[in-house]
């Protein structure tokens, strides 16, 4: 089954020929979970999270530029994504990798949504779900994901058409 909001969303890409604009909704009075100090812009599209020593791309596959503006998101079976990764170079570097569902959820910003997660490091950032390369135990044709919408991790078949943003380092 195809998530539905996942489905608008390139619906509405492909219409407009842009990734899907976001409307990102803050609580004040909850601390913050993936705070701007937490973060390094290194100017080259990418970020780095002093919290965990990761690299990441800014943008998620499909986006570059000033404030992931430039391009249309683009969305990826499970195997895809693991592929995107491995042919990744960016940045002077070709160790890009689709994070474990761990490492992708430590970007979750749990007083946001739409999208939760931290816009002003990752703008753009399209509220719907993102792989992980972690594959589901029970289930051999299921893998975890993120979604980004309400910050929640879940799986899904790996023929199904996910977002992805990579990283490197750790593990």
């Amino acid at each position: 089954m195809k998530h539905p909001r996942i489905g608008l969303a390139l619906a509405l890409t492909v219409a407009v020929g842009m990734a899907p604009a976001t409307a990102q909704t803050c609580r004040d009075d909850i601390k913050a979970t993936a705070p701007d100090s937490r973060f390094t812009d290194n100017g080259n599209g990418t970020v780095t999270d002093r919290a965990t020593g990761l690299i990441w791309k800014q943008c998620a596959e499909g986006l570059s530029g000033a404030g992931c503006a430039t391009g249309s998101v683009e969305a990826f079976t499970w195997q895809a994504a693991l592929q995107r990764a491995a042919d990744a170079d960016f940045a002077g570097s070709s160790l890009w990798r689709l994070p474990n569902k761990n490492e992708l959820a430590s970007l979750i910003e749990r007083r946001c949504y739409d999208p939760a997660i931290n816009a002003r490091f990752f703008p753009n950032t399209p509220s719907s779900w993102f792989w992980s390369s972690s594959p589901h135990a029970g289930d051999s044709s299921r893998a975890w994901y993120v979604d980004f919408y309400g910050g929640f991790v879940d799986n899904y078949g790996k023929d199904d058409a996910g977002y992805v943003r990579l990283v490197r380092g750790g593990q």
